[in-house]
């Protein structure tokens, strides 16, 4: 690996370290992307090697896929039959096989078996054995072609997993490369909690004053988030409730609220139509809310009065819906010391039936890091300040752990 690439590698996880992902690049003009993509990659740990297409390298040189990826290009198949080193089935053979950007006429020829190209003559030697995926970018009209649509559905029936377009401006933009990424993780990454159903709740909610003015807190909704898509990494069902306004996510069944009515709904529409293995409740919820709110804007230049009252406690509900769920609760306070946040995140246990309590102090709110303390029915862990990515990550080993250990007692 070249020096400047061992300055990225890994930089943002390890989630693809002892990965080789061979990145296909056909002639699209969104090839200009391939650069980025490469390194994210490589800053998720994985190696990467490109293969270009003729058409490819009217677009973008070579040199700049060498650069980005730190190895030799694959431009032509010569006598050291760069196809079978990179996708022939044997030990060192590519986890991955990434086309990127997918032109109509490359998903024809992958479709059809026709390998006239480095591209595509990987491809054809990887698919028996090696996982595909295709980011898709043409004009609309391209896109909508019943042909490119039958070679798409005739490649999906056969295990290649497709990462659909974005449709605007009359084109099928090639997905973003944070999509891609997380797309890519999500493929490659051990399902440990495969077969499992898990609920989490990410955001601030909303209480309003009146129509458009409402009490709020600061909460960016980022660990929920990061807590959903570690799961949905490790191969669980995941449903995320995350509040408008929080940061987006990659999960793809999602759904939005504002008030913490309207999260309990739909927490307890989700609990009553389906089995829950894990309900982590990370968002931010409004411990109260306007006892009155007004109906119309309320007029501006005087003083005005607000009466509070407490929102329901959400958690209290999780386990009177389903009792063998394994629940996950925050406690987030100030000017407690550890002994006594530690004992209040048990009264909570105690209370809710919670099974595992993720303690904090608010130092870290809204930021891209936490500091916790996790509390279990036996035992309380005091985790050092990290990012709330690695958070979600010793959060769902502790859950793995507890549940292992209580299936086993």
């Amino acid at each position: 690996m070249l020096h400047h690439v061992r300055l990225i590698y890994a930089t943002k996880s390890r989630k693809l370290v002892g990965k080789k992902i061979v990145l296909a690049i056909p002639g699209s003009i969104a090839a200009v992307e391939a650069v980025k993509l490469a390194r994210e990659l490589i800053r998720h740990g994985a190696e990467v090697y490109a293969v270009m297409s003729e058409n490819a390298q009217k677009i973008i040189h070579p040199y700049a896929m060498e650069f980005a990826t730190g190895n030799p290009v694959v431009t032509e198949i010569t006598g050291f039959i760069e196809h079978v080193e990179l996708a022939g089935e044997h030990e060192n053979k590519a986890d991955l096989i990434l086309v990127y950007p997918a032109t109509a006429n490359t998903i024809g020829k992958i479709a059809n078996g026709i390998d006239d190209t480095p591209v595509t003559t990987v491809i054809t030697t990887a698919f028996a054995h090696t996982p595909i995926m295709i980011a898709p970018a043409m004009h609309s009209t391209m896109y909508e072609h019943p042909i490119v649509l039958e070679n798409i559905e005739k490649l999906k029936k056969l295990g290649v997993e497709f990462i659909e377009p974005k449709l605007e401006e009359g084109k099928a933009k090639v997905a973003p490369v944070e999509e891609v990424v997380y797309r890519v993780i999500r493929k490659l990454h051990p399902k440990t909690l495969a077969g499992k159903r898990v609920l989490v709740t990410a955001g601030a909610t909303k209480e309003y004053i009146d129509p458009i003015r409402y009490i709020t807190n600061a909460s960016s909704g980022k660990m929920g988030v990061a807590i959903a898509e570690e799961a949905d990494f490790r191969g669980a069902e995941v449903t995320l409730i995350r509040t408008k306004g929080s940061v987006p996510s990659f999960v793809e069944n999602q759904i939005e609220v504002e008030t913490v009515e309207e999260m309990l709904k739909a927490i307890e529409d989700e609990l009553k139509a389906r089995k829950y293995d894990v309900v982590v409740l990370a968002a931010a919820v409004s411990d109260f809310r306007v006892k009155n709110r007004a109906d119309v804007k309320v007029k501006s230049g005087k003083p005005i009065t607000l009466e509070l009252e407490p929102t329901p406690k959400i958690i209290d509900r999780v386990k009177e819906l389903q009792p063998d769920t394994f629940l996950v609760g925050f406690k987030a306070e100030t000017g407690l010391s550890e002994g006594e946040l530690i004992n209040a995140a048990r009264k909570q246990i105690e209370r809710a039936g919670s099974d595992l309590v993720v303690a904090n102090t608010l130092k870290a709110f809204g930021s891209d890091e936490n500091e916790v303390i996790l509390v279990s029915r036996e035992e309380a862990k005091k985790l050092p300040r990290m990012s709330k990515r690695e958070l979600a990550e010793r959060l769902w080993d502790e859950i793995e752990g507890l549940i292992s250990r209580r299936a086993r007692s």
